[in-house]
């Protein structure tokens, strides 16, 4: 039994990076077509995030399979529940990369993000790209403070979207306009904040803080 438990372990374990591998590509895909406005390449993230939603469930099912099979005891059950919780955060990652992209679809082919603000935008793509891949050489590896080293990047994100609120309020701009890149601007923020909050399961799982 215990056997079986170990593989279903590191099938999760999998499944996240997979997920964790997703996403990052995802909104990697929607920044470029949000920058470059691209119809073909916004779609791919619009279709892709269903596979997305597909391996969240898979997760979440899996979870639940090894509950009512595998009788798991108490460090068992920490594992479980971050699988859990990780797979909601890493599937909210991928709408908000589908919300950036279908951002992108709005006006094109305009672009939504102005000249002037696009060197902001692409800093906080660059921010929410080293997030994933610090959380994902985490994952797996519990044992040091992941929440921590993710919060340094979620603090350079708050700061980028201060940066990129002022900027629109102080230019002279459509009304649609200032709307779009102050969504844009909480799409990437909220990514970090969910890539922060995987990060913190990692710690969850051994013990940090608890």
């Amino acid at each position: 039994m215990r056997t079986t438990f170990r593989h279903e372990l590191d099938q999760l374990h999998e499944q996240l990076i997979g997920m964790l591998n997703l996403v990052e590509a995802a909104m990697g895909r929607a920044t470029a077509a949000l920058l470059d406005p691209d119809r073909a390449l916004a779609e791919q993230v619009l279709a892709e995030d269903a596979t997305i939603d597909a391996l969240r469930a898979e997760i979440d099912e899996r979870v639940l399979t090894v509950l009512a099979t595998q009788q798991p005891v108490a460090a068992d059950l920490r594992v479980l529940v971050a699988a859990l919780r990780m797979s909601g955060d890493l599937e909210r990652m991928g709408d908000l990369a589908r919300h950036v992209a279908e951002t992108a679809l709005l006006r094109y082919p305009e672009s939504v993000v102005p000249a002037d603000l696009r060197s902001l935008v692409r800093r906080m793509s660059v921010v929410a790209q080293h997030l994933v891949s610090e959380v994902r050489d985490c994952v797996g590896y519990p044992g040091g403070r992941s929440g921590q080293l993710a919060d340094r990047d979620d603090d350079r994100m708050d700061e980028l979207q201060r940066q990129l609120y002022e900027a629109v309020l102080c230019g002279d701009r459509r009304a649609e306009n200032t709307m779009d890149v102050t969504l844009v601007g909480r799409y990437y923020e909220r990514y970090a904040d969910h890539a922060v909050a995987v990060a913190r399961q990692v710690d969850f799982l051994a013990g940090v803080g608890s």
